[in-house]
């Protein structure tokens, strides 16, 4: 059976880079993005002693993979669901709620820093992606695509 490889993933691809705790780490990666006309649309910091963790959402993945790799910046990728909150506070409180009663896990999440069509969205990390696109759909959550963000 031949595969569609024309259809947009329903998801967005999060970049987590590795950065040695150093002043000016994040800003030095924020800045060779932006020379490259690059956009970070999602921005997430895990810091420990050693390291800290930039988890980004950028507005052109193929060119910072090349990027990163070019540079021999560590980095590793995932998928994000990006779920767009129409009603406001309140759709946060539905989307979890339906997470909870779907009994799916979010192992992390954080707010996009650009607003979708003036609304807020939140990526989400879950613990099976499909099934929570399925589950906040039935809710009338939009998904947002890598496209729809990177306008």
């Amino acid at each position: 059976m031949e595969t569609d490889t024309a259809l947009p993933s329903p998801y967005v691809k999060q970049f987590s880079v590795f950065l040695i705790n150093r002043a000016g780490a994040l800003l030095s990666v924020v800045r060779l993005l932006e020379d490259a006309h690059v956009l970070v649309l999602g921005l997430s910091l895990q810091d420990s002693v050693d390291v800290t963790v930039a988890r980004l959402i950028v507005s052109d993945p193929e060119t910072v993979e090349t990027l990163f790799i070019e540079r021999g910046i560590p980095f590793s990728t995932c998928d994000l669901l990006v779920v767009q909150l129409k009603e406001g506070a309140e759709a946060l409180s539905r989307c979890l709620m339906a997470f909870l009663q779907a009994e799916t896990n979010i192992h992390f999440s954080y707010p996009l820093l650009v607003n979708t069509n003036g609304l807020p969205a939140l990526a989400l990390h879950l613990e099976d992606i499909e099934f929570g696109a399925e589950v906040v759909t039935t809710q009338g959550f939009k998904i947002l695509k890598q496209n729809d963000i990177s306008r």
